[in-house]
C-alpha cells in the first residue's frame, strides 16, 4: 500500500463522519505524491502527518437572547490549522450547515491558498451554525458579541486574524470588532473586512471576484485566448459573483447567467449588473425578481441546471460540490474552454477529472479565489502601518499577486511532470513553502 493510502486510512480513522475534510485531504495528498518521492526527508520528519492535523481546534457554546427574550444556544468553531509561515488567517462562516468537518476542510485549504499569495499568513477557519438570515440587527449584534466573548482569547493581530465568509459581512465584522476592542482595550488589526472609516481596505469587497478573473485571464493567455467575446456563466450572486461579473465585462466578456440558492436566470443580452447590485446589495431580494425589470430574461427554479447554459467560461462562485460529473460533462459538450472556482471546492473530484481529461483550463479554488485573502493580508499590512492605500494601488497589488499565483502553480506543475494541471501545481507550490518552514522549525 502506498504511503498516501496508508496515511489516508489513519486520517479516516481519526476523523470519522467528516466527509468534506476527508475529501480535501485526499485531493491534496494524492497530488503531493511526486513531492513525497522527491523529498523523503519530509516523510521522515512526519511532515505530512502533521500538516493534516490542526495545531488547535476550538469548539465553544454561544448563548444569546433573541428579540422575544428567549435564550438561544449555538455552537462556535475556530480551527487554527497552520502557523508555519505566519499568524492564522481565514474567514468566519455563519450558516446552519456549519460543522467541524466543513470548518476543517476550509481551514486545510486555507493553508495552501494563503501560502500561494506569497504573503506571511497561515491557515485557519471558523464560524458557527447561527443563521443571520431573518434575524434583526439587534439579534445579530447580541450573537456576535457572545461569539466574540469566547473567541477573543484565541485571536490577535499577531496570532490569528479572522475575516468574513458566508453570513459574515460588514455588519457582523463591526459587531465582533467592537466587542473585541471593548474586552481587550486595544485597537488592533485583529479582524479584516472592516469598514473603511475604521481600518478597512479599499477593494476588499471586490477582491475575490476581481482576483478570480485576473487568474482566468492568465490561464487564457497560455492558449492565446482572452475574455473578449466570450460567453460566461457565473453561479451565485454575492460579492464574489457580482464583482467577477463586473471584471469579466471590463475585459470584454459577457455574463449570460447568474444564480442564488433558489434558482438561476438567463439573460442573453448580458446580465445587467446594476440590477443585480440593486436586488442583492440594497433590496436583499432573489434572482427571480430580475425578471420584473428585464422581462426578456428567463428564470428557472433550482440551481443545478445553470451549468446546462452554453458558455465558453464557467465561474462557480456559490458553494462546495455544485458542479458534479454530469454537469462537467455537459459543460464540455457545450464547448466550455475554461472553468475557475470562485467558491471553495465547488467542483467534485469526478468533475475535476472530466475537465482535466478534456483539456479544459481549470483553476482550483485555492489558487483562483485567493484574491480575497490576499487583500485581507494587505489590510493587515495597512493596519500595522496605520496607513491606507488607494483603490488603484490595492487593485494593482491584487493583480500582481494573482498573476504570480498562476505563475507559481503553472511552473510547479511543469517541474513535477504535470504540465497544464493547475490543481497539482497549486497544491505543490502552496505546500512547498509551508513544508520548508515546518521542516526548519523542527518537530513542533
Amino acid at each position: 500500500m502506498s504511503y498516501v493510502n496508508t496515511l489516508m486510512e489513519k486520517i479516516v480513522q481519526r476523523n470519522p463522519n467528516e466527509p468534506e475534510f476527508l475529501q480535501a485531504a485526499r485531493e491534496v495528498l494524492e497530488s503531493l505524491e511526486p513531492v513525497i518521492e522527491r523529498h523523503p526527508e519530509y516523510v521522515d520528519a512526519g511532515l505530512f502527518e502533521r500538516i493534516v492535523e490542526p495545531e488547535r481546534q476550538i469548539i465553544f457554546r454561544v448563548p444569546w437572547v433573541d428579540d422575544k427574550g428567549e435564550v438561544q444556544v449555538n455552537r462556535g468553531f475556530r480551527v487554527e490549522f497552520s502557523s508555519a509561515i505566519g499568524p492564522y488567517k481565514g474567514g468566519l462562516r455563519l450558516h446552519p450547515s456549519v460543522n467541524l468537518s466543513i470548518i476543517k476542510f476550509l481551514g486545510f485549504e486555507q493553508i495552501f491558498k494563503n501560502s500561494l499569495t506569497g504573503l506571511p499568513i497561515g491557515g485557519g477557519k471558523g464560524g458557527s451554525d447561527f443563521d443571520p438570515k431573518g434575524k434583526s440587527d439587534a439579534e445579530v449584534m447580541r450573537f456576535c458579541q457572545s461569539f466574540m466573548t469566547e473567541l477573543y482569547r484565541h485571536i490577535g493581530a499577531d496570532t490569528d486574524v479572522p475575516a468574513g465568509d458566508i453570513g459574515v459581512g460588514g455588519r457582523e465584522i463591526g459587531y465582533m470588532f467592537g466587542q473585541y476592542k471593548r474586552i481587550v482595550n486595544r485597537y488592533e488589526g485583529v479582524l479584516t473586512g472592516k469598514g473603511l472609516t475604521w481600518g478597512g481596505s479599499l477593494a476588499r469587497t471586490e477582491a475575490t471576484g476581481y482576483g478570480l478573473v485576473y487568474f482566468v485571464d492568465e490561464m487564457l493567455k497560455t492558449r492565446g485566448e482572452s475574455f473578449a467575446g466570450k460567453r460566461v456563466v457565473v453561479s451565485g450572486s454575492g460579492n464574489v459573483a457580482i464583482y467577477a461579473a463586473q471584471k469579466v465585462k471590463e475585459l470584454g466578456g459577457e455574463v449570460v447567467a447568474m444564480s442564488d440558492s433558489n434558482g438561476y436566470f438567463v439573460d442573453e443580452k448580458g446580465v445587467n449588473l446594476d440590477t443585480i447590485r440593486l436586488l442583492k446589495e440594497v433590496q436583499r431580494k432573489r434572482c427571480k425578481d430580475y425578471l420584473a425589470m428585464h422581462d426578456h430574461a428567463s428564470y428557472f427554479e433550482g440551481c443545478d441546471d445553470i451549468w446546462t447554459v452554453p458558455c465558453d467560461i464557467a465561474l462557480p462562485c456559490a458553494t462546495q460540490n455544485e458542479i458534479n460529473e454530469q454537469s462537467a460533462r455537459t459543460l464540455v459538450a457545450n464547448g466550455c474552454i475554461a472553468v475557475a472556482e470562485g467558491a471553495n471546492m465547488p467542483s467534485t473530484p469526478e468533475a475535476v477529472k472530466v475537465f482535466l481529461d478534456n483539456k479544459v483550463l481549470f483553476g482550483p479554488g485555492k489558487a483562483a479565489n485567493a484574491g480575497g485573502v490576499a487583500v485581507s493580508a494587505l489590510e493587515m499590512s495597512q493596519n500595522s502601518m496605520r496607513y491606507s492605500w488607494t483603490f488603484e494601488e490595492v487593485d494593482a497589488k491584487l493583480k500582481d499577486i494573482m498573476v504570480n499565483i498562476h505563475k507559481k502553480a503553472y511552473e510547479a506543475a511543469n517541474d513535477y511532470g504535470f504540465s497544464g494541471n493547475l490543481v497539482v501545481g497549486a497544491n505543490i507550490a502552496g505546500f512547498l513553502k509551508v513544508a520548508d518552514a515546518m521542516y526548519s522549525h523542527g518537530i513542533v
